[in-house]
């Protein structure tokens, strides 16, 4: 079959288009003749070496993967081949960034129905990190209000849809590039921070900071400033720390994506409900994504591609 891979660590220029065997699935697992892997940042942290994940070499990148089920391992009884899937795969293990891929059946479930297949791989570890931060680690509640530091990005446009949806006050700073994209996924007030001082613009304070941006050290803490006592400090950035202010009972947490199955098949019903919405900005055959990768090291990636292979 073919595939993405790269034997050693490095710049794109270690990702190789392979033709590798067909995996077979073992006991729990299942084969996913696969519709569309997507690409994230992490998938060129790993790559490069300086995410501390041990993936085993040589590795297929692409952990976010839809398609339907091709073949079954002993003891998977709830799939059957055939089925339309998705799943946010072990980062450590090979990725969707191939024809077939292996995925443990607990983490499969069930794809939405009212995208097509392919799109849904834009779905599973940008949707799950915006809920995770925001109600996992960040703890909030209904009738509470939330700061989103970088809510332009896709993990920011689905934590704006999810806080809106659970009765959350949404305040959202973005470029203008992407104001009219975060007003429409339901902000409730976006601050330019391009143009306006962030702080003085929030009536208030907020009960969570949501950062999703590789905002300077120092403007992170000051932004600390706007979250209440005992509230929560969030970022998924994490090449440098949170900080919190122990002395008023704000915690700080860092997110990085865990793999949670129930969670994903609630965003799945809510996909299929028409309260949350996928975002694919590019469709790109298998043999263009080392080019991606180039381009994201040299300039970085806006939206969500998606990789067909």
């Amino acid at each position: 079959m073919n595939a993405v891979q790269f034997s050693q660590t490095g710049g794109p220029e270690v990702l190789e288009i392979v033709d590798i065997d067909r995996p077979e699935p073992a006991a729990g697992q299942v084969r996913i003749r696969v519709a569309a892997s997507a690409y994230n940042a992490a998938d060129g942290g790993m790559r490069a070496g300086f995410l501390p994940i041990p993936v085993e070499l040589p590795h297929v990148p692409g952990y976010d993967v839809s398609g339907h089920v091709d073949a079954v391992g002993p003891g998977v009884r709830d799939l059957a081949v055939g089925d339309a899937v998705i799943a946010l795969l072990p980062m450590e293990h090979d990725g969707g960034a191939a024809e077939f891929v292996l995925a443990p059946a607990d983490a499969v479930v069930a794809a939405p129905t009212n995208v097509p297949l392919a799109d849904a791989a834009a779905l599973p570890s940008v949707a799950l990190t915006a809920w995770q931060a925001l109600f996992d680690d960040g703890r909030l509640e209904p009738g509470q209000r939330v700061l989103i530091v970088g809510a332009g990005g896709v993990v920011g446009k689905y934590a704006v849809q999810l806080a809106k949806r659970a009765d959350i006050h949404v305040i959202a700073t973005a470029s203008p590039r992407s104001v009219d994209a975060v007003r429409a996924a339901g902000a409730d007030q976006i601050i330019d921070h391009t143009t306006t001082d962030v702080l003085g613009a929030i009536d208030g304070r907020v009960d969570v900071l949501l950062n999703l941006a590789p905002i300077e050290p120092e403007l992170f803490v000051a932004y600390v400033g706007a979250v209440a006592d005992g509230g929560a400090v969030v970022s998924t950035t994490a090449f440098m720390a949170t900080p919190s202010d122990e002395a008023r009972g704000v915690r700080a947490a860092t997110v990085f994506v865990r793999r949670d199955s129930d969670r994903l098949a609630e965003l799945v019903r809510l996909v299929d409900e028409g309260a949350l919405s996928v975002e694919v900005t590019r469709r790109i055959p298998l043999a263009e994504l080392p080019a991606l990768h180039a381009e994201a090291a040299e300039s970085g990636i806006a939206g969500k591609v998606i990789v067909l292979p």
